[in-house]
């Protein structure tokens, strides 16, 4: 799991090397059932997508929006989003967005 460069982009896609680790199938830390919408995502999983969603002029704003509208670090942020794209329930609620961070972590883990 790799830092991903760009404004547009995620800064980075699993945040710290080797960060796993996340609770419960989409990372989410919730009990199962907990919140959860139509397409079984909590609305935490909803919020990191809509965060991801956005474009941002850089990593400044994008970490202070998570730290204030998500109430949780960066680094746990990239670890429940990293959990997210392997989460078929967050490829049916946002399947561009999703679609496009799991290219960019492709394409970075065929550099290696």
């Amino acid at each position: 799991m790799e830092a991903v460069g760009g404004t547009g982009d995620a800064e980075a896609v699993g945040g710290p090397e080797g960060a796993g680790g996340t609770g419960g199938p989409a990372g989410s830390g919730s009990p199962p059932g907990a919140g959860a919408s139509a397409a079984g995502l909590t609305a935490r999983d909803e919020a990191v997508l809509a965060v991801e969603r956005r474009s941002w002029p850089g990593p400044g704003p994008k970490e202070r929006a998570i730290r204030e509208q998500l109430g949780i670090s960066p680094t746990r942020y990239y670890q429940l989003l990293n959990a997210l794209l392997d989460d078929p329930r967050a490829l049916a609620h946002d399947p561009v967005t999703v679609n496009r961070l799991r290219r960019v972590r492709d394409a970075r883990r065929a550099r290696r």
